[in-house]
């Protein structure tokens, strides 16, 4: 683990982790890869994102996609469809990019509407193009230790760890929240053999009696419930390394929009705990685009070369 384990409270000072960066280094490695690609076969990886509807966080995010996937080099698409557009016609526009060999790439923004089985849709898509690793087979290769495609922000999240040399291997890991997102990939990925995982995971949600028990015992925490600042100080094993994935919208009349962001984790609190955080915005959450334009280049090099 980081730094010393055994700490007084009142002399910790918490490393801020820079997520930006960290996405900054995965972007420019993938930019790097892109250029390679086209050098290679004369024509761009493209990556198509569908946008159902007009939710405007998911609308936020889907321009961050985009912009991200063109300042990368890729042929990236926006297709954004009416919210009330059938569950039929996004299912033929799925198959359509299925059967696409431009498009490598494909990524249904969710949530979708209600009249619309997201896991139907998310099915749909072909397994060698889902690289929000999201489709059964993808998960299902997962939890066999033989990852097809890995959902972005369980990989972003390695990612961190990695980057600030946190030694997984042996270390008790403590997940809050068991989404098929962010908790439940991650649980699997973390617990695998391998350099960069091989931890004792314990995944823990809403019926877990005594949360802080838990979270008490944790080397490395990782909150992803979307409760805003449901981790406290007391709740934290000095020294603890603190990954924050939750993010919930807070009233705040003094900010312009009425809101501000909050992750899982009481920041200001916590961070005078733990030997490292990351902060909400611009911890985990750049992450997720970055692994998505990771995994869109190697769903690109399969199609291509099979790698």
């Amino acid at each position: 683990m980081r730094g010393i384990q055994l700490w007084r409270r009142s002399e910790i000072t918490a490393q801020i982790i820079d997520g930006k960066a960290i996405a900054q280094k995965v972007r420019t490695e993938v930019a790097v890869g892109v250029s390679n690609f086209v050098g290679s076969h004369g024509f761009a990886p493209g990556l198509t994102v569908v946008l159902v509807g007009d939710d405007a966080p998911s609308a936020v995010y889907v321009r961050g996609k985009e912009k991200a996937s063109q300042e990368a080099g890729f042929n990236g698409q926006v297709i954004h469809l009416p919210e009330i557009t059938p569950e039929s016609e996004v299912l033929a526009i799925v198959h359509h990019l299925n059967a696409d060999g431009t498009v490598h790439g494909i990524l249904v923004q969710l949530p979708l509407p209600d009249h619309i089985d997201s896991d139907l849709i998310t099915s749909a898509i072909s397994p060698d193009k889902d690289v929000d690793g999201m489709h059964p087979t993808n998960l299902g290769k997962l939890l066999a230790g033989s990852p097809g495609f890995i959902p972005a922000t369980p990989l972003g999240i390695q990612r961190i760890l990695v980057e600030e040399k946190v030694k997984l291997s042996g270390a008790q890991v403590v997940i809050c929240g068991r989404g098929s997102l962010v908790g439940r990939p991650l649980s699997i990925l973390l617990s695998q053999r391998g350099p960069e995982a091989n931890a004792t995971v314990t995944l823990c949600h809403t019926g877990t009696r005594n949360l802080a028990c838990a979270t008490r015992g944790a080397d490395v925490l990782i909150a992803a419930m979307g409760q805003a600042q449901v981790i406290t100080a007391d709740m934290i094993k000095p020294g603890a390394v603190i990954i924050d994935a939750g993010t919930s919208r807070v009233n705040d009349p003094t900010r312009k929009r009425g809101y501000r962001l909050s992750g899982d984790v009481a920041f200001e609190e916590v961070s005078q705990v733990a030997s490292a955080i990351t902060p909400v915005p611009g911890g985990v959450g750049p992450l997720t685009i970055a692994m998505l334009l990771q995994n869109s280049l190697r769903a690109a090099n399969r199609a291509t070369l099979g790698v």
